[in-house]
């Protein structure tokens, strides 16, 4: 698929499950067969906020990612860290030497190693938060050594990168929550009343139901979400692009 026909694809997509099956094969097209996207919102000095609120897609192997996160290697991968202090497109080719590394990034390369995770690029994508982070991962296809992937970056580097920065910046725009996160209707509707300004007392007569069924739809919601407060919980629904939705 040619570049603006591709673009096109992104610009129209209207969810994630098309947006991502699309740009997985998109990808698979210039040799990439396994990607893994990760997007925070929560991200401090000293912590990548709750794995529970991370945005991750990725067609890697369940065996691989079961590892990677849950064994909790990616808050230890060298790319990883490169990427939260850096932006643009990296060759894994930088990745230091198995012998010449720490015990905790050779740890990570051994595991890639043995699941034949070992050439492809990492693009980190530009933000102007703080509190934010994307990146995504592009694994080369099983046999193909980085030499071979820079030589294709060489050639096609400048397209790749502006597909997929394009595609981080589709993924925002679209609805998104961990299903330990989602809310019922009910639960959302709530909410969205809470955004207008609009006082339990409003929102019952609004819903046709009782103030106190109101604070039970909004206590839900916010320990559907892990937060404390009904003002967090609004903040955290709008993040996800969880807010007055126009299809549900």
């Amino acid at each position: 698929m040619i570049l603006r026909d591709y673009l096109h694809l992104v610009a129209r997509s209207s969810t994630i499950e098309t947006l991502w099956d699309a740009h997985v094969a998109q990808m698979q097209r210039f040799g990439f067969d396994r990607l893994i996207y990760g997007f925070t919102q929560y991200l401090s000095p000293t912590s990548f906020g709750d794995p529970a609120d991370f945005l991750i897609l990725s067609n890697h192997d369940r065996a691989y990612l079961d590892h990677f996160f849950g064994g909790g290697l990616y808050y230890r991968a060298p790319m990883v860290r490169w990427a939260l202090e850096n932006e643009g497109a990296c060759s894994w080719g930088a990745l230091p030497r198995p012998d010449d590394c720490s015990k905790s990034d050779a740890e990570v390369l051994e595991f890639n190693r043995k699941m034949e995770v070992t050439a492809g690029y990492t693009v980190s994508f530009r933000t102007t938060s703080s509190r934010s982070k994307g990146a995504i991962a592009l694994t080369a296809a099983r046999g193909m050594t980085q030499n071979e992937v820079d030589a294709l970056w060489a050639m096609h580097g400048a397209d790749i990168q502006l597909m997929n920065e394009m595609v981080h910046l589709k993924i925002l725009s679209l609805p998104h929550a961990n299903p330990a996160r989602s809310l019922t209707e009910r639960q959302r509707e709530a909410l969205e009343w809470v955004g207008d300004g609009k006082t339990t007392r409003d929102i019952a007569m609004l819903m046709g139901l009782t103030p106190a069924t109101v604070e039970k739809h909004l206590r839900l919601a916010r320990e559907a979400l892990s937060v404390e407060t009904t003002a967090q919980a609004v903040l955290k629904a709008a993040f996800a692009n969880q807010m007055f939705l126009v299809e549900r």
